[in-house]
């Protein structure tokens, strides 16, 4: 028996350089049994396109709060239908909507609607890491019983050395399974 196996994970993608890495935690998810249903933002389809989520999960790929709204509204199907919540990459902008309530998108409302577990997976510039601000909202995201993976430290996209590194996919895979099992 798979580890996943009828577990419904909500992947949420933001933009972040680190889009790349999530491939390969979705391929991880649906090859181990999850049922892996993703909302990407605006941002995040710049980096990569939905077709390559869709093709991974075998689910369609959810953009567009008002796109699937036939009997129950997209968030909410999406919310109700989760076992857990991922966002990975999670930027600074996304981090401190979810801090304040924001629900200005699909995975924004999605998350205020759902009563799965959050894992958070932090990725950015160190600078915007360490910012006061930042740590402020992580924080306030823990206190609220949200769960939190990295980042690590390391070479970033902008080409300097430092924590804001997005955690590996077998690093946030663990994290998953560890969340889901207690």
């Amino acid at each position: 028996m798979n580890m996943l196996s009828n577990k419904n994970i909500v992947l949420g993608i933001t933009g972040g350089i680190a889009v790349y890495k999530i491939a390969e935690l979705a391929s991880l998810l649906t090859k181990n049994g999850g049922n892996v249903d993703v909302i990407m933002t605006d941002a995040a389809q710049k980096f990569v396109t939905p077709l390559t989520f869709s093709t991974l999960t075998n689910n369609q790929v959810n953009t567009d709060i008002f796109k699937e709204y036939i009997v129950k509204p997209g968030h909410i199907s999406l919310a109700d239908k989760a076992d857990i919540m991922v966002i990975a990459p999670a930027t600074a902008n996304t981090i401190a909507k979810i801090a304040y309530g924001l629900a200005d998108n699909l995975l924004t409302s999605t998350i205020l609607a759902t009563r799965a577990p959050i894992l958070i997976a932090p990725a950015m510039n160190n600078n915007m890491y360490s910012n006061r601000v930042t740590q402020e909202n992580l924080q306030k995201l823990k206190n609220l019983g949200m769960h939190t993976i990295g980042p690590n430290a390391g070479r970033l996209a902008c080409g300097r050395s430092g924590k804001g590194r997005m955690s590996e996919a077998s690093e946030i895979y663990e994290a998953i399974t560890g969340i889901l099992d207690k």
